[in-house]
């Protein structure tokens, strides 16, 4: 077999085939000189929240901070606790901390390897204050059972859709269900030229709140009401969105037909299962496997890249020990941690690309 290049993303790819819409976005921005919120912003803001069928949409500077700010807009501080799950990225749970509130970690579940609504159950206290679920790989959670757990209990959702633009719950858009927060960080389906976020929300109050808190707690300029932080979406970022923005559904059905055909391919490979009433975006496709590290080292000597999404779960971090959790607290993310691979998946990817990828795993069987 000919070794070839697959990269694991290929975002100039992605670039060269907007190159003249997106050049002519940022020129747009630099004649305007609006580059920190202003016009593009606002477009791009209602354009998002038709896109996620919510009332509102607020661009801010990075997913992070749609967290962190989500959580402040909601009432979340000192003595809250919120559950959330032990296999996201970092910023999730740091996002809880930066707020001064108490992450409580869940367990995820097979055969989704989505948050366990059993362990979520479990672990509400007179303390907890929301509960913060991912849709990990895109992949949604079921929603419907979270937010009747949460209705329940008379706490919040706040939602973390950063891998999941475009992927849909009962035919419905993640972002149309209640507060949901978005990285828009390069390398996501549907990424900035750099760093930004947003979150959508169906209440004016929210949206109003997060859009003080994002501007130095000013609404109106020279006035603050509140403290605030420096956490304004820039106008090139929207503008670079915008032109993304009318691409995504074709992106999405592109990476999911790429993910059928590995998945007509790999056969009994492990991998995430996906319930009837979820439609994923595909951000990452991931694969469970004991022997992780020879088949990424098999995959690399025929020159495809992969990834890890993530090798250590939140819990075993160590700037989250003190949190109290030790290994073997969730079997089902650890072993997640320790067996993923998530395989090159992209919309520029071709057929034969992929189908390469599946020649090359099928040496290892």
């Amino acid at each position: 077999m000919i070794a070839r290049h697959v990269p694991y993303l290929d975002l100039a790819a992605q670039y060269r085939s907007l190159k003249p819409e997106l050049d002519l976005a940022v020129s747009r921005v630099f004649e305007s000189s609006s580059f920190i919120l202003g016009p593009e912003v606002e477009f791009f803001e209602s354009e998002f929240a038709a896109y996620s069928h919510a009332q509102y949409c607020v661009g801010l500077s990075n997913g992070t901070t749609a967290l962190s700010l989500a959580l402040l807009a909601h009432g979340i501080g000192p003595g809250d606790e919120i559950i959330t799950q032990a296999n996201t990225f970092i910023a999730t749970v740091a996002a809880i901390r930066h707020v001064g509130a108490t992450p409580v970690l869940v367990d995820i579940k097979p055969p989704t390897y989505t948050i366990d609504i059993d362990a979520i159950a479990a672990a509400i206290t007179v303390r907890t204050k929301a509960i913060l679920p991912v849709h990990m790989f895109g992949q949604p959670f079921d929603i419907d059972a979270v937010y009747a757990l949460a209705n329940a209990h008379g706490i919040t959702v706040i939602e973390d859709g950063s891998q999941a633009h475009g992927a849909l719950y009962n035919q419905k858009p993640i972002g149309s269900f209640g507060t949901t927060t978005f990285s828009f960080y390069p390398g996501k389906n549907l990424g900035a030229a750099g760093e930004a976020g947003a979150v959508t929300t169906h209440n004016h109050a929210i949206a109003t709140k997060l859009r003080s808190l994002r501007n130095h707690g000013s609404i109106t300029k020279y006035v603050h009401d509140e403290l605030g932080y420096n956490a304004r979406m820039e106008g090139i970022q929207a503008a670079v969105l915008r032109v993304k923005l009318p691409h995504l559904d074709a992106w999405t059905r592109r990476r999911r037909e790429i993910a059928k055909r590995y998945n007509r391919r790999l056969g009994t490979i492990e991998r995430p299962e996906c319930p009837p009433a979820v439609e994923p975006s595909r951000h990452i496709y991931p694969i469970l496997a004991e022997n992780r590290t020879m088949i990424a080292s098999l995959l690399l000597k025929y020159g495809i890249e992969t990834n890890i999404h993530y090798p250590i779960p939140c819990h075993l971090q160590t700037g989250f020990l003190d949190l109290g959790y030790r290994a073997g607290a969730f079997p089902h993310s650890e072993r997640l941690a320790a067996c993923e691979l998530s395989l090159p998946i992209y919309p520029e990817m071709s057929d034969d690309d992929t189908d390469y990828v599946c020649d090359v795993l099928e040496l290892q069987s």
